[in-house]
């Protein structure tokens, strides 16, 4: 593809490495052998990234593990197609295969891919392992970290799933310029997440550079270099500060659900149309507006979290489409909600978050005020 990769940052986290490095798809197949050896590598994409990454993949497994079999399958891309349908169908591929206990999965996609091949390896012969390999923005600082995996229902997001640790996480920056805009503008929605709730100077980095990088042309931006690697890396070590300390979301960790309780409505109400990072840049927004109106945030929270989105070319407002008592009937259905009160995690101001060990619990008569006084798109 291009020169060797240079020193990767390496995150370690619950016993695995992140890796961030440019280039480093041409040497996955070196860590795929060291950390996760295996008779078969079974690849699991998407029809979009397949014809563009799978190539150097597959490459790689074949250079560091040649005596090893390469499979591959790959799925319809978009959220509609994180589901139990799927997980059946590909679970009954690997057993078409003959695989069997020493498999080792590859997620290489965005989240979706990420997500659903996870919660295969998480249950396909009670457990085997995985590495995530990441080519969206969104899934490289949020979705291949910390070992959440599962699948969609009619009910919401992610309601079946597990807790299954990644055996590794491979992160090439460079795999990004074929990603196109919208997406790159809801990965920064996340990456923005992880600065209000943890680091103000990392909010204001975010922001700038997520506006050069969704609006120059894309031959100015240097996907190969120190900034954006270094944006990665930090956004993935403040999710990893959380996981490492609460893995299996019983507090701490709530934190990381900023923007998710309303933005996981949003997707649901919009049947998945809408991408997660632009309906969680929504509900950042919103939930701004809720911390301000209990008063646990300081006035003026939610005009720059608003700012800061809008100007990488993120929504900040519901949709027409989405009415209150819809909204509020989908939030209930969250599976953060602690009987049948809705449950928030809310900013005390961009860095800091109000309860950083647990969600706060909300009167539905304080949601529908923030929502019937929010301004129309």
């Amino acid at each position: 593809m291009s020169a060797s990769p240079g020193p990767a940052r390496v995150i370690d986290l619950l016993g695995y490495e992140v890796r961030v490095a440019p280039w480093l798809l041409d040497e996955s197949g070196r860590l795929a052998a060291q950390v996760a050896p295996a008779p078969t590598y079974a690849i699991i994409t998407d029809a979009n990234v397949g014809p563009v990454a799978a190539p150097q993949l597959v490459g790689s497994l074949r250079h560091f593990a040649p005596h090893s079999r390469v499979i591959m399958q790959a799925v319809t891309p978009g959220e509609q197609e994180k589901s139990r349908a799927a997980w059946t169908r590909l679970s009954d591929w690997l057993l078409d295969e003959r695989c069997g206990r020493d498999t080792t999965i590859i997620a290489l996609g965005g989240g979706v891919v990420g997500d659903l091949a996870g919660f295969v390896a998480a249950t396909f012969m009670r457990g085997v392992p995985f590495l995530q390999v990441p080519t969206s923005l969104l899934a490289m600082v949020d979705a291949s970290v910390g070992g959440k995996v599962g699948v969609d229902t009619k009910h919401g997001k992610n309601l079946i799933g597990a807790f299954h640790q990644p055996a590794a996480v491979v992160i090439d920056p460079t795999v990004l310029q074929t990603l196109p805009a919208n997406h790159l503008r809801a990965g920064f929605a996340e990456i923005v997440k992880h600065g209000v709730i943890a680091d103000a100077g990392y909010f204001d980095a975010a922001v700038r550079v997520g506006v050069s990088i969704t609006t120059a042309d894309a031959t100015a931006i240097a996907w190969h270099g120190d900034e954006l690697a270094e944006l990665i890396a930090t956004s993935v070590r403040i999710k990893a500060g959380v996981v490492g300390r609460d893995e299996h979301e019983r507090g701490l960790r709530q934190v990381l659900n900023f923007g998710h309780t309303v933005g996981h409505a949003i997707e649901l109400l919009s049947d998945f149309s809408m991408l997660h990072g632009e309906a969680i840049a929504i509900g950042m927004c919103v939930e701004a507006r809720l911390a301000e109106h209990l008063g646990v945030a300081c006035v003026g929270t939610a005009g720059r979290v608003e700012r800061g989105l809008a100007s990488l070319g993120l929504p900040t407002a519901i949709p027409l489409s989405v009415t209150g008592p819809a909204l509020l009937e989908a939030m209930r259905l969250d599976k953060k909600s602690r009987s049948g009160t809705l449950v928030f995690a809310l900013p005390a101001e961009v860095g800091a978050m109000a309860d950083p060990d647990r969600g706060i619990p909300v009167e539905d008569r304080h949601v529908e005020h923030v929502l019937a006084s929010l301004p129309v798109p």
